[in-house]
């Protein structure tokens, strides 16, 4: 039986860094910054919505949803795996997180998660999200409470 298709260190590398990037944004609450990430029509889903058909809708959904309200998103990188097509135009990164949400009163509390991200690399080499699902780690709550303003939509 052959092992899975792991990413070679160069793509394995990209990844990590687009990762960071990715929680960057996130922790500034920056979409502007992130939308240019993903496919116009990305298929993603997550805590708060089911399959959206496209990225405004799951930033108007799962971002509004969620970035604002938290904090200090970051992802694991040193337990984050990467695969990849052999002919390079498919990857997938599923990758655990964390971040700080917030009950009524304001008190912080711990809110883990995990990650899927499926890849395409277009002709010209970028690579782009077209499908992504974050989801909470059972038992923790899905709602958050802070109200961090959006630094640009």
């Amino acid at each position: 039986m052959t092992g899975l298709p792991l990413a070679n260190a160069e793509t394995r590398a990209f990844f990590l860094r687009w990762l960071e990037t990715f929680s960057g944004y996130v922790q500034e609450v920056d979409y502007a910054a992130a939308r240019p990430m993903f496919h116009p029509q990305i298929l993603a889903f997550g805590t708060h919505q089911d399959v959206l058909p496209d990225r405004e809708a799951w930033i108007a959904t799962q971002w509004d949803n969620v970035w604002p309200r938290t904090s200090d998103f970051r992802f694991t990188l040193d337990a984050t795996q990467v695969l990849a097509s052999a002919d390079g135009t498919m990857a997938v990164v599923i990758a655990p997180w964390t971040s700080t949400g917030y009950d009524p009163e304001g008190k912080p509390f711990d809110r883990p998660g995990r990650a899927t991200m499926v890849f395409h690399r277009s002709a010209d080499g970028e690579w782009l999200g077209v499908h992504t699902h974050l989801s909470l780690n059972r038992g923790v709550p899905q709602t958050s409470h802070a109200n961090r303003p959006v630094k640009a939509r």
